[in-house]
């Protein structure tokens, strides 16, 4: 399976989820290195997200996890304002950290208070109903739990939107967010488009490979963003955050037209209206 159509150039999971030692192993190896060099403090999640292009986010944390146990970096537990917890690791020849940890704390507070994520999940939503309405997809359904005479009852979930172009009907969860999409959900999402008999397609800043597969197996596709969205008014913050923290966010006027492009190349060649 090619993954070309979907890729440009912290939580830990269970058993079924956990790779060849050696990938650990490696991921533990190149970690100490970065360490080596990059003596700042980072929260786990930045490391996460710098390294997901190489190792899954459970991977990176695993391997965090490892180099705080054998002594090579140190891990700080704390607590944000509204009760989340946090991890803070850096090298451990690093004795002065309490500057720098309170000026992650202080972004990492505003970018992760519930009403701005709340704010951020509807700018997600926004810019993809947008995206896909300006490239000629019909909306079908919004928080969709039905289509065509089918309902889902088994949970409590729905889909984000049904959109339909050419007779083919998309079942679109969106997720604007820095961590993937929770595992529990993204089996749920994909069980809702086969009862619902839609073709599911995820949009999200960022999927695990083996997650992708799943999507592909079942017809699907996945439109990785790559970055996350902040809402226009929000610019300079995201800039702030961007360099500060070096994590992938953008606060777009709308999707690119090639973010839309890398789908509807796909949306033709399963038409037959382009080579594949």
């Amino acid at each position: 399976m090619d993954y070309d159509d979907y890729f440009g150039a912290d939580e830990e999971f269970g058993d079924e989820f956990r790779p060849p030692d050696h990938v650990e192993a490696k991921a533990v190896a190149e970690l100490r290195i970065f360490f080596e060099t990059n003596r700042q403090v980072f929260s786990s999640r930045q490391v996460q997200v710098l390294f997901e292009g190489t190792y899954f986010h459970w991977i990176t944390l695993r391997a965090l996890k490892i180099l705080a146990d054998e002594g090579s970096i140190r891990l700080e537990k704390r607590t944000l304002s509204y009760g989340a917890p946090i991890n803070y690791v850096w090298h451990r020849s690093n004795r002065y950290n309490r500057r720098e940890i309170k000026e992650i704390q202080r972004l990492v507070e505003r970018y992760s208070d519930p009403e701005f994520t709340a704010a951020l999940g509807n700018t997600g939503e926004l810019l993809v109903s947008d995206g896909f309405g300006r490239f000629g997809f019909v909306q079908r359904g919004r928080e969709a739990r039905g289509f065509d005479g089918r309902e889902w009852t088994r949970t409590e979930h729905n889909l984000d939107f049904l959109f339909e172009r050419d007779a083919r009907v998309y079942g679109m969860e969106v997720k604007n967010t820095l961590p993937y999409i929770d595992d529990k959900e993204f089996r749920t999402k994909l069980n809702i488009c086969a009862h619902l008999q839609v073709i599911p397609l995820f949009v999200v800043r960022a999927m695990p490979r083996i997650w992708v597969l799943d999507v592909i197996r079942q017809g699907g596709f996945v439109l990785i963003l790559k970055h996350q969205l902040y809402p226009l008014s929000h610019k300079s913050f995201a800039a702030e955050v961007r360099t500060r923290l070096q994590l992938p966010v953008d606060a777009p006027k709308a999707l690119y037209d090639g973010t839309m492009q890398r789908f509807t190349t796909w949306h033709d060649k399963q038409l037959g209206l382009r080579d594949e």
